[in-house]
């Protein structure tokens, strides 16, 4: 199973995310823009739940194709120290258990797409859950 997008993971085991640092600001985003004012820069396998909410509805637009029988699921913001905050799923973690703050670690989750094969996303869970190097 391949990533949904070139370039999203570090090519390591367990693999990290890969952001990009602006060469003359030193500034780190993610994801690393495409052009030449940004060099990939592989970011922390680690961080802290920043800020989240709850998606309680299926998403219209792509990529989303998932199934009709949608099942909810937690969006958090994680901070990775000293280099950006990440959008990402939460995963492996019940809605009642969510806490600012929480220590996360990245894993890789499959997304099912509609008529094609899945592929891989970025996902954070509960750091020292099982499943914490790639699933």
């Amino acid at each position: 199973m391949h990533a949904i997008a070139e370039g999203l993971f570090t090519e390591e085991t367990p693999p990290r995310l890969v952001g990009g640092r602006h060469r003359h600001t030193g500034r780190i985003v993610f994801p690393c823009p495409a052009g030449t004012d940004y060099e990939p820069y592989p970011l922390r396998r680690h961080g802290r739940l920043w800020s989240y909410t709850i998606q309680r509805y299926r998403p219209k637009t792509p990529p989303y194709a998932g199934p009709e029988a949608f099942e909810p699921w937690a969006v958090a913001y994680v901070e990775l120290a000293g280099e950006t905050i990440v959008e990402s799923r939460l995963a492996n973690v019940a809605f009642d258990a969510i806490a600012i703050g929480m220590e996360l670690e990245l894993i890789q989750l499959p997304f099912e797409r509609s008529g094609a094969e899945p592929v891989l996303v970025h996902a954070f869970q509960p750091l020292g859950r099982p499943g914490g190097a790639s699933a």
